[in-house]
C-alpha cells in the first residue's frame, strides 16, 4: 500500500463484516493515530482491484498533510460491480456479485446470445431478472421508501422496447444496427438490445440497494463501536460512485450519540442529489432518504461532481426513473439526477465552489457543500488526483482544527 498504517474492512452483501473490523480501526488509535480516512470503492467487485484503487487514491495524502499529522487509512471492500456507460456488464461480473444465482445468470446469458423472436422468451427473461434481484422474495431490504422498479414488474416486451428506443435515442441518428437487426431479425429481435439494458438496470438496482444495506447495517454500526472504544479517533468517510452511497447511508446506521464522523466526501456519487433534502421539490410531503443527516457529521458533507461523467449524466437517470411519464426517458427531469452530476440539491445554504477556489480558500466548517471538480474529473472513474486528496484533507481539517 502507498500509505501506512493501512487497514482493510470487509463486508458481505448483507452488511455483515469480517471479525475484527472494530479492532482494526481501534488499533490505529492505539498507535497514536488521531484521524483515519475510510474509503469505500463503488466500481468493481474484486478485492485486488479495490486495493489498486486505494493505492492510487491514497498516494498523494502524505504530501497534502501538515507536519505532525497522525493519519491512518482504511479501505472498505464489499461485493459491488462497475457502473459505467458500457452497454452491459460482463456475465462473469454479474454472476460474481449475485452469489448463488449462477444458473439464473447462465440462462440469461443464453437468451441474450440466442435472441429468440418469441414473446415467451421475453417473459422468461423478465422472470429471470426478478429472480436475480430477489424482487419477489422476502429478503429484499429497501434503504429508502421506493417500491420495486416498474421495469421489473411490467410486461417484459414493452420494457425491452422502451429501453431499446431510449438507447437508440441516446446514440443519435446514424447509429449502426447489429447484423441480426439488419439481416433476418424477426419482429422482436431488435428488442433484445433493450433486454441487455434491462439486465444492466437490474444489476444497478441490486448494487444501489446493496450499497445502502452495507452502509446502514455494516459500516454505520461499526463506526458506532469505534466511537465507544476509541472516542478520540476522528473518521473521515470517502466514497466513490455506489461507495459514496454506502458511506452516506452509514450515517443512517450510526448509533445515537456517536460523533466520530468528522467529514464525508462523496466522489461522483451514484445516488439522488435530493438525498439530504428535508423536502423534495416535486413532492413536498416527503424528504430525501438521508434528510438532514448531514447534522450527524462534525464537519462538512462535500459532494464532488463533474459534468463530464457520462455514466451519471445519461445512464443514472435512465436507471433511476421508476415510473413512466409523458417526458422522454432521457429527458431533463431533475428528479432523476445523481449527486455526482450536479451536487447536493434542495438543501438551503449549500454553496457551490469551483475546485480551484475550494483548494485556495478552504471549505465550510459544516453543512453540505458542492465542489465542481470538472477541471480534473474527466469521466466517472477518474478520481485519483492530488486535488481530490486535498479536498478530503480540507474537509476534515486533518492535521489542524
Amino acid at each position: 500500500m502507498s500509505v501506512e498504517p493501512y487497514r482493510e474492512i470487509t463486508f458481505d452483501k448483507d452488511g455483515d463484516g469480517a471479525a475484527g473490523g472494530r479492532a482494526e480501526l481501534a488499533g490505529l488509535a492505539a498507535r497514536g493515530v488521531t484521524d483515519v480516512v475510510v474509503f469505500a470503492h463503488g466500481w468493481n467487485n474484486t478485492p485486488s482491484v479495490a486495493r489498486g484503487l486505494y493505492e492510487r487514491f491514497f498516494a498523494p495524502f502524505p504530501g497534502a498533510l501538515g507536519p505532525g499529522a497522525r493519519v491512518g487509512y482504511a479501505g472498505v471492500v464489499w461485493p459491488s460491480m462497475m457502473f459505467s456507460d458500457e452497454p452491459i456488464p460482463d456475465v462473469e461480473s454479474v454472476a460474481a456479485v449475485h452469489p448463488g444465482k449462477e444458473a439464473v445468470v447462465g440462462r440469461i446469458a443464453t437468451l441474450l446470445a440466442e435472441q429468440p423472436d418469441d414473446e415467451a422468451a421475453f417473459a422468461e427473461f423478465g422472470a429471470l431478472l426478478r429472480a436475480l434481484t430477489d424482487t419477489e422474495g422476502s429478503q429484499a431490504f429497501h434503504t429508502d421508501d421506493r417500491a420495486v422498479p416498474d421495469f421489473l414488474l411490467a410486461d417484459t416486451v414493452a420494457v425491452c422496447a422502451m429501453f431499446t428506443d431510449a438507447l437508440e435515442e441516446a446514440a443519435g441518428p446514424g447509429s449502426v444496427p447489429t447484423p441480426r437487426e439488419a439481416f433476418g431479425g424477426g419482429r422482436l429481435t431488435r428488442y433484445w438490445k433493450g433486454a441487455k439494458e434491462a439486465l444492466r438496470q437490474a444489476t444497478y438496482y441490486t448494487m444501489k440497494r446493496r450499497a445502502g444495506v452495507v452502509g446502514e447495517r455494516g459500516l454505520g454500526p461499526l463506526l458506532g463501536e469505534v466511537a465507544r472504544s476509541s472516542p478520540g479517533l476522528r473518521c473521515h468517510l470517502v466514497g466513490h460512485s455506489f461507495g459514496a452511497r454506502l458511506v452516506a447511508f452509514a450515517l443512517r446506521g450510526l448509533p445515537a450519540g456517536a460523533r466520530n464522523v468528522a467529514s464525508v466526501t462523496l466522489l461522483q456519487g451514484a445516488f439522488s442529489h435530493y438525498a439530504f433534502a428535508a423536502r423534495l421539490p416535486h413532492e413536498q410531503g416527503r424528504g430525501g432518504a438521508l434528510r438532514d443527516l448531514q447534522a450527524r457529521v462534525e464537519g462538512p458533507v462535500v459532494a464532488c461532481y463533474s459534468r463530464h461523467d457520462t455514466a451519471l449524466r445519461v445512464f443514472y437517470p435512465l436507471a433511476s426513473r421508476l415510473a413512466r411519464d409523458a417526458d422522454s426517458l432521457l429527458g431533463t427531469d431533475k428528479r432523476w439526477t445523481a449527486v455526482g452530476h450536479d451536487g447536493i440539491q434542495a438543501v438551503p445554504d449549500t454553496p457551490t465552489l469551483p475546485l480551484s477556489r475550494a483548494l485556495r480558500d478552504g471549505l465550510p466548517a459544516s453543512g453540505c457543500v458542492n465542489v465542481d471538480a470538472a477541471e480534473v474529473v474527466g469521466e466517472h472513474s477518474d478520481i485519483c488526483h492530488p486535488e481530490l486528496a486535498r479536498v478530503v484533507v480540507s474537509a476534515g481539517r486533518i492535521g489542524r482544527r
